[in-house]
């Protein structure tokens, strides 16, 4: 492998590196990366608690949350995949995405899972547990290790985060992928202006999610440091609420 993941023990490398240099299914490192200050203080009753974990990580609860979108939000992320392909999830959300990516990869595909949590991670584990074309560690989505990548499918990762921070990840998911790949990434969007709900979810915003209105503000292309390397499309979906925006960044020598 090119790298490991960040805090991969030295009995686990070796290990790898005698059955050809593959990580262990469904490896999970003691990653000595920290958990942000942000996710801490502002996220802690939803994805590092006991209580959080139990009551979120349902496909139905999910459902709600996204007003009934999650279903479509899952199948138009994965339409931009390929069987085979070696893709990085950059955050084990709640639901069942995991487990049909990785489903839809094949078993001669491959799908990294890592998150920051470690409670996010041992959670993650657990569902996609007998998945061997799934791999599983603590990492920050800042820093990702295990690359390069055919593509990457972030899902509703960025609204959750600090605009700075927003920056850094998109950059690193954009540096991860090789030529010919891809970065989709799908999440909330300003709505119409006319949105019914569009009040209610602002309301949401600056009570629960204080860093999604980001999304609102800014456009996905803006937030990397150098979009011209890849090409974008957006598409929008129930009023503009969500949306899906896919980078790409074009094979080696194309005239693009």
């Amino acid at each position: 492998m090119d790298h490991w993941p960040k805090g991969f023990t030295d009995a686990s490398r070796e290990s790898a590196l005698a059955s050809g240099g593959v990580l262990p299914t469904n490896v999970s490192a003691t990653a000595d990366c920290d958990i942000p200050a942000y996710l801490h203080d502002t996220y802690h009753w939803a994805y590092l608690s006991r209580t959080g974990v139990s009551l979120f990580d349902n496909p139905v609860i999910v459902s709600a949350i996204l007003w009934g979108n999650y279903g479509s939000l899952k199948k138009i992320a994965i339409s931009e995949f390929k069987a085979g392909q070696k893709v990085l999830q950059p955050a084990c959300v709640y639901g069942n995405l995991s487990t049909q990516l990785g489903r839809f990869l094949g078993p001669d595909g491959q799908l990294d899972v890592t998150d920051v949590a470690p409670i996010q991670v041992a959670n993650c584990k657990r569902k996609v547990d007998g998945m061997s074309q799934v791999r599983v560690w603590q990492a920050d989505a800042a820093s990702p290790a295990g690359g390069p990548y055919d593509a990457v499918c972030c899902f509703f990762l960025l609204h959750e985060m600090p605009d700075d921070y927003k920056h850094t990840v998109v950059d690193a998911l954009l540096n991860c992928v090789v030529p010919g790949g891809k970065v989709v990434f799908v999440d909330y969007h300003k709505p119409h202006w006319a949105h019914p709900l569009k009040p209610l979810m602002s309301l949401i915003f600056d009570t629960l999610e204080p860093f999604a209105k980001g999304l609102w503000r800014n456009k996905v292309p803006d937030l990397a440091t150098n979009p011209g390397r890849f090409k974008w499309r957006t598409e929008t979906y129930f009023g503009g609420l969500y949306q899906k925006t896919v980078a790409l960044l074009p094979p080696a020598g194309s005239a693009d």
